[in-house]
C-alpha cells in the first residue's frame, strides 16, 4: 500500500474498532520508549501536519529555547494494543519527529537509520534484520534473584515462567510481530525470544515493541523483566543477537555465495562483514552502551565476544556465521553478537549498516576466520596477530567513539555530541561511586 492506502486504512479501523486514544510512540537517543496519546479526531490532522510536543522534555532532543517539535504518524505502523478494553480502546503509531518547519529531527533514532537505509538503497541494497533478545525475569527492580534453577532448552516443572512467555508470544502476535520461538536461556531465570526477520526499520521496531510488551506481560505477572546486560555475577550475561543480510531489489540475498563451498557467503558479504570488524572499536559504545555493558564483554560465562573475530557457527566470535541449509539461499546471514540488550535498536542497525556498506565500498578483505585456540588469546596476543579486542570499560568505548569520525558521519552530529556527553556523565558518577568491593577490600587495610 502507498502511504495515503494506509492512512485511510487507519482512519477507518479507528472507526470500526472503536479506538479513542492513538498512542503517539517514539524513542529518545538512548532508545527509550516515549508516547503521549491523542484523540480520534486529530489523527487525520496530525497524518498532515503533525502533533506539536514539548521536545526539551525529552532528553537529547532540544533545549527549552527550541522546545517545539512535531510527531508525524507513520501509518504503516499503526496497531491496535491487545491488552487494551476493545470497547474505547487504545492503539499505538510510531512516530517519526520533525523540527516545526516540517524537516527530519537529527535527534530522532529513527531518522538516524532511515538516512542509513536510504544510503544502502541507492546502492541496490536492502537490510534485513531478524533479532534474538534475551533477558531476566526477577521478583522487582531491585532484587537481581533468580526465580528458578532451570538450564538452557531445560522443559522441567520448574520452568516457571513457561506460561508467562507463551502469553508473551501471543501478545506479540496479536501486534503482528512474528515470533520464532522463545526458550529458557542458560542462566537461571533467563530467558530468551526470537524475532523473525523483517527490513532494518521494521525489525528495530518490533524489537522496541517486544521490549515494551515482555515488561508490560511481566508487570502483569507480579514480576519484573530486565535487559540489563550483566545483572548476576556468576550467572549468563544477556545479549541481543541480530540477523543481517542485505537483499537487492529484485529481491535477491547477495550474501549468498554460490561459489564458496565452505561458508556459502558471496565477496559482498565478505566485505560487509570485513567492514563491521574494521569498525567494531568505534561501534562499541552504541552497541554496548552501558557501565554494565562491559561486565558481560569481560566475563568468562557463556561465549560472549571479547574481540572483533568472526566465525563459522562459533559462538564467541563477534560474527558468527549460521550454518547454511540446502536450498535456501534466502536465508544467508551473518549473526552480530556484540550488541546488548540496551542498546538502541535504530542506532545499532545503522552503525552496523554504515560499517558494512563502508567494506563493500572499499572492497575490505575478510580476515581469516578465527579459531578456537585464538579467542583464548589475551588482548595483547590478539594484538600481536592483528585482531582488534573489544574496550575493556565505557571509559576506553567512549575515547574511541569520540575521536571517530566514521561515528559522527554515521549518526550525525547531534546524536553523536548528546550520546558521547550523556554517557561521558554516566561513566563520572559511576568512577564516583563507592562500591561495597572497594569497602570490603580497602577499609581494614588502610
Amino acid at each position: 500500500m502507498d502511504q495515503q492506502q494506509y492512512i485511510d486504512f487507519v482512519l477507518r479501523t479507528v472507526e470500526e474498532r472503536d479506538i479513542r486514544f492513538i498512542r503517539l510512540w517514539f524513542c529518545d537517543v538512548l532508545g527509550r520508549l516515549k508516547s503521549f496519546a491523542i484523540a480520534p479526531e486529530d489523527l487525520e490532522a496530525a497524518f498532515e501536519e503533525g502533533i506539536g510536543f514539548d521536545g526539551s522534555a525529552i532528553e537529547g532532543f532540544t533545549p527549552k529555547e527550541e522546545a517545539d517539535m512535531l510527531a508525524f504518524p507513520d501509518p504503516s505502523t499503526f496497531q491496535v494494543l491487545p491488552w487494551r478494553p476493545k470497547q474505547d480502546g487504545a492503539a499505538r503509531i510510531f512516530c517519526d519527529v520533525c523540527t516545526p518547519d516540517r524537516k527530519p529531527f537529527a535527534g530522532d533514532p529513527r531518522e538516524c537509520l532511515r538516512r542509513m537505509f536510504y544510503r544502502a538503497e541507492a546502492r541496490g541494497y536492502l537490510l534485513n534484520v531478524g533479532a534474538e533478545l534475551e533477558y531476566y525475569y526477577f521478583p522487582d527492580e531491585r532484587t537481581p534473584e533468580p526465580l528458578d534453577d532451570v538450564g538452557y532448552f531445560d522443559l522441567t516443572p520448574d520452568d516457571s515462567a513457561r506460561d508467562l512467555r507463551r502469553e508473551t508470544v501471543l501478545m506479540l502476535e496479536k501486534m503482528s510481530i512474528p515470533v520464532e520461538y522463545t526458550f529458557h536461556s542458560s542462566g537461571r531465570s533467563q530467558h530468551g525470544i526470537s524475532l523473525r526477520h523483517a527490513e532494518a526499520l521494521t525489525a528495530s521496531d518490533a524489537i522496541i515493541t517486544a521490549k515494551h510488551v515482555i515488561r508490560l506481560e511481566a508487570y502483569q505477572a507480579g514480576i519484573h523483566a530486565s535487559f540489563m546486560p550483566k545483572p548476576i555475577k556468576g550467572e549468563a550475561a544477556s545479549a541481543m543477537m541480530l540477523h543481517q543480510s542485505l537483499f537487492d531489489h529484485s529481491g535477491n540475498n547477495v550474501f549468498w555465495g554460490e561459489d564458496d563451498p565452505v561458508y556459502h557467503l558471496s565477496p559482498i558479504a565478505k566485505s560487509y562483514m570485513a567492514g563491521i570488524l574494521a569498525h567494531a572499536r568505534e561501534m562499541a559504545a552504541i552497541t554496548n552502551p552501558t557501565v554494565n555493558s562491559y561486565k558481560r564483554i569481560l566475563g568468562d560465562e557463556g561465549p560472549t565476544p571479547k574481540a572483533a573475530t568472526w566465525g563459522l557457527r562459533n559462538r564467541a566470535a563477534m560474527i558468527r556465521v549460521p550454518i547454511y541449509k540446502p536450498d535456501k539461499q534466502l536465508s544467508t546471514r551473518i549473526e552480530l553478537r556484540s550488541p546488548d540488550p540496551m542498546a538502541n535498536p535504530y542506532l545499532v542497525n545503522a552503525v552496523t549498516l554504515a560499517a558494512g556498506l563502508d567494506g563493500i565500498e572499499r572492497g575490505l578483505t575478510l580476515p581469516a576466520e578465527t579459531t578456537s585456540e585464538m579467542l583464548g588469546m589475551t588482548a595483547d596476543e590478539l594484538e600481536a596477530a592483528g585482531i582488534d579486542s573489544l574496550p575493556c570499560n565505557l571509559d576506553e568505548a567512549l575515547d574511541i567513539f569520540e575521536k571517530s569520525e566514521f561515528m559522527k558521519d554515521a549518526l550525525g552530529e547531534h546524536i553523536h555530541t548528546f550520546f558521547l556527553a550523556k554517557k561521558r556523565d554516566e561513566w563520572n558518577k559511576f568512577a564516583s561511586t563507592v562500591t561495597e568491593w572497594e569497602v570490603r577490600h580497602y577499609l581494614a587495610n588502610s
